[in-house]
This record gives structure tokens, sequence and C-alpha cells, in this order.
């Protein structure tokens, strides 16, 4: 089993930033891909971004390019999301995931392991 545990949401101004962590215990071998998500009031949970922890490959939604970037630490079993420019349409819960291949797909059904979630409000 692998634990996953969001911190760092929380309420911000149109245009802020914001950094998200997740802390990953237990078999941590097996979240060698990991990504974010986000849901939103009333709308089904999407995928964000996505790395791996040898860093060969990083994937982002549309929306969040060139705003957020993605990364691991893996001394600290940790994965992070920082959060730039931020827009009122990213208020959402963001939920961390993690998978054992090391390819991080975009796909909520081929991760494994999934946090609490985090929630982050962006105020116009």
């Amino acid at each position: 089993q692998v634990q996953l545990v969001e911190s760092g949401g929380g309420l911000v101004q149109a245009g802020g930033s914001l950094r998200l962590s997740c802390v990953a215990s237990g078999r941590t071998f097996a979240s060698a891909a990991m990504a974010w998500f986000r849901q939103a009031p009333g709308k089904e949970r999407e995928f964000v971004a996505a790395t791996n922890r040898i860093g060969s490959s990083t994937r982002y939604t549309e929306s969040v390019k060139a705003r957020f970037t993605v990364s691991t630490d893996n001394a600290k079993n940790t994965l992070y999301l920082q959060m730039n420019s931020l827009k009122p349409e990213d208020t959402a819960v963001y939920y961390c995931a993690a998978r054992a291949s090391i390819i991080p797909t975009m796909r909520e059904s081929e991760y494994t392991y999934w946090g609490q979630g985090t929630q982050v409000t962006v105020s116009s």
C-alpha cells in the first residue's frame, strides 16, 4: 500500500501562486509515476499534470501549460505542483495519485493510490 497526503491548498487571489505537496509513504516503490487531478464543484475529476520519479516524462493538461510545474523530490518521496498565474477556474479540490508503472498517464482509472485532496480556491 501507498499512502498519499496532500497539503498546500488555500485561498489566493487571481494571478497569485500556490505550491501543493504530496508526501508518499508505505511501499513508495509502487509510486513510480505520480499525478495531480482536480475536481471543481459540480464537475468530474480531471487530469492536471503527471510525472515519473526519473523525470523522463512530464505531461500537462492544455489549460495549465506554462502556468503549472510538476516535479518530484525522490529523497523526500514528495510530489509538487507549483501553480502560478492562478485563475478562478483553477478552483477545485486537488488530488494526488500514484501508480506502480513508470508511465505517467492522464487516465484516472490507471492510478491505484489516491490522497484525500486539498482545496484550492482562487478569488477574482
